[in-house]
């Protein structure tokens, strides 16, 4: 048919009867086409983003789909099949999607983000819906009852073994009525529990869903690191019995059969085939619970012909997806000709990497990046780290100069030598690694191979002499966040100091989720002092800036004062003074449009340097035939007091600080000397703002 009669497909289904097939393309299209002809019908588009869950009635009559609002809102929409009418089944407010048809074609069930039941946050005065979604269910004849209501006749005792959502081959496909006058109003919720589910399925007597756990984005939440995380369970809820039971516990996707009796269950890497209405047989041998052996299943892969697909498909999702149609006025089928002939020269899978970096860097934008997969090697050879600075000293020993603190509010930043019971102390000397004596030249860390969160014996010599000690400490394998944390502790501790306790300091890492953490980690005790120094530097981007400036953009204009206690600002956490951002030529993305918002909102001036100047986004959605992903620039970012300026430039400080090698290497911070400066010149001009007193008695 060609792509440019379709566009890029995302989604299709084929109709019951198989005489036509529903398209979802990436430009916001619901196509259908005609299998006999070939002929392609727009069903309707929207502006907002592209159709998902395109599902049809059993006799082909009807299709569904969740349409894109603005916002992330979706609602659904019905479509006959014949003159292409569209209706709204759901109202534009909320999040409805998942449309599927019962077996009997007379209700369409379906996933909605409804659900309105706030919990209060843990660590700030704040309120989320965690658990937003149920299952829903329309009625599309106006005189068929809700499965969940009363009924005339009342309810069999024994639910029959064929009930009537259940149509026998010889039948043929119901029929499905939709009375379109009343529709909005005939949307009722399963009796379950508001939660977070995905893929509704109909099947044979029941509708299937997966019902994901609530957890948190970094699994700090966990028993432990290594503690499995809370699975994803493969639910079922029996229209004729009205109730819900438990098909699989462990699921990742599934599927139903045709005649909606079995399910596709696939969980981790393998393949089960289970009934859809009840819990199958533990027994692997059983007729109930059937594994497909996909060891069978072999293919032939030609290297040089699939990394020739992988570079025509990448070109392809470039021009489908980059941020503007005109590819910003650069000839894209040019640049992809212009560099075909080293595609032939292409030996191996880092070669083609190279070349789509530089493919994709001719349009010059950000975020074009080229991710192959791979892991971090066996786990059983990975180096064991201390979490110290150990260095060789004149007597050939190797001596602990620091010890790096744990921070424990993040299990990730685990010191080893601070552990209960070990108490290795800066000048003590390592001697010894799991009896091995530590060898003057190269130190303990070739002993430490392999021993990354496996416990092993340290003989220490201690500093102020005596008998060496033999200590158990369990090595990380990886230092960052305890260097992270020691780094901050150090920042903070150096702005107290040199603002003589005026002064908080926030460092936000990231826009995403650790960076939420980290601000909140300290952010009530920093932004409770007279100013507050918001370091950005460093940071890697992400999408929660407007998280970041709500929180900085708090102004106090009120205080609650409790009895035996102390005042407290209105708002909380609102700064009571000056707010100065610290930004470098690594405040990137996110980590840009967070200083353009800061100035833009005028919520105090930047010190530093430019930042790095990449504010087109990525949705990361698309990886090629072997699973190397590739990105398309498709989100611009339009900032006030830059307009279309950031991309490729960056924000501008306030006040321009360079920090040099030299600096660095001497342990200065020229830019955050700065940043105290101008946050207490502020305070001198505008004390911060503090507590009125009580006033007088009224009895006076």
């Amino acid at each position: 048919l060609g792509a440019g009669r379709l566009g890029r497909v995302l989604a299709l289904t084929v109709a019951p009867d198989g005489g036509r097939v529903a398209v979802a393309s990436h430009d916001g299209r619901v196509l259908l086409v005609e299998r006999d002809s070939g002929d392609v019908r727009e069903v309707d588009r929207s502006e907002d983003g592209n159709a998902t869950g395109l599902a049809f009635s059993p006799d082909s009559a009807w299709l569904a789909w969740s349409h894109a609002g603005p916002h992330d809102l979706r609602q659904l929409k019905l479509a006959n099949a014949t003159d292409l009418s569209v209706s709204e089944a759901t109202p534009l407010r909320f999040r409805d999607y998942a449309p599927a048809f019962t077996l009997d074609g007379k209700h369409l069930a379906f996933l909605s983000a409804r659900s309105f039941d706030p919990v209060y946050d843990e660590h700030a005065f704040d309120l989320a819906f965690v658990s937003g979604s149920r299952p829903h269910l329309i009625t599309l004849a106006a005189t068929t009852p809700s499965p969940f209501g009363p009924q005339r006749h009342g309810r069999p005792f024994d639910a029959p073994d064929s009930p009537r959502a259940e149509t026998p081959d010889s039948e043929g496909a119901p029929a499905t009525r939709v009375d379109l006058e009343g529709l909005l109003d005939r949307i009722v919720p399963f009796p379950v529990e508001a939660a977070r589910y995905s893929r509704l399925r109909t099947a044979k007597d029941g509708v299937l869903w997966l019902r994901h756990p609530v957890r948190g984005v970094l699994g700090d939440s966990r028993a432990g690191l290594d503690a499995p995380e809370p699975k994803t369970r493969l639910e079922r809820y029996d229209l004729g019995k009205q109730r819900i039971e438990e098909i699989g516990a462990d699921a990742d996707h599934f599927e139903v059969t045709g005649d909606g009796k079995r399910v596709l269950l696939w969980t981790g890497e393998v393949l089960k085939v289970v009934p859809s209405d009840r819990r199958p047989a533990h027994d692997d041998d059983s007729d109930t619970n059937i594994t497909v052996d996909l060891s069978r299943v072999s293919q032939i892969v030609d290297p040089a012909a699939e990394w020739r697909q992988m570079y025509d498909e990448a070109g392809r999702l470039m021009r489908d997806n980059f941020w503007r149609a005109d590819m910003n006025g650069v000839d894209w089928d040019g640049v992809l000709e212009r560099y075909r002939p080293v595609l032939d020269r292409v030996a191996t899978h880092d070669d083609l990497v190279d070349l789509l970096w530089e493919v994709q860097g001719e349009l010059g934008t950000s975020h074009a990046y080229v991710a192959p997969t791979g892991g971090r090697g066996s786990a059983a050879r990975r180096q064991g780290l201390l979490g110290a600075d150990i260095s060789r000293h004149e007597d050939g020993g190797w001596v602990v100069d620091r010890v790096l603190p744990s921070e424990t509010s993040d299990p990730r930043a685990r010191s080893p030598l601070t552990a209960p019971g070990v108490a290795v102390r800066a000048g003590d000397a390592i001697v010894a690694v799991g009896g091995r004596p530590v060898d003057p030249v190269t130190g303990p860390a070739p002993l430490l191979v392999g021993t990354a969160d496996k416990p092993v014996e340290l003989t220490v010599s201690p500093a102020g002499g005596g008998d060496p000690r033999h200590v158990i400490v369990v090595p990380v394998d990886d230092e960052e966040p305890l260097r992270y944390h020691a780094w901050v502790a150090d920042r903070r501790a150096y702005v107290h100091e040199h603002s003589e306790g005026r002064l908080g300091y926030l460092h936000v890492p990231d826009m995403q989720a650790p960076g939420w953490a980290q601000i909140h980690r300290d952010l009530s005790v920093e932004v409770a002092r007279e100013g507050l120094v918001v370091d950005v530097r460093e940071n890697r981007g992400g999408h929660t800036s407007q998280l970041v400036v709500e929180k900085l953009a708090r102004r106090v204009v009120g205080w609650d004062l409790p009895r035996d206690s102390r005042p407290f600002t209105y708002p909380m956490d609102a700064p009571r003074g000056p707010v100065v951002a610290v930004a470098n030529e690594f405040s990137g993305s996110d980590g840009d449009i967070v200083n353009a918002a800061i100035k833009a909102l005028g919520i105090g001036p930047v010190v530093g340097v430019r930042t790095w100047g990449g504010v087109i986004g990525i949705d990361s959605r698309y990886r090629l035939v072997d699973g190397t992903l590739v990105t398309q620039p498709k989100y611009a970012t339009w900032m006030e007091g830059y307009g279309w300026g950031l991309e490729n430039h960056g924000v501008d400080p306030d006040v321009e600080v360079v920090l040099t090698p030299q600096d660095a290497a001497a342990g200065r911070d020229p830019q955050l000397d700065e940043a105290i400066r101008i946050a207490l010149a502020a305070l001198t001009e505008n004390p911060a703002k503090s507590a009125p007193t009580l006033p007088r008695a009224s009895a006076e």
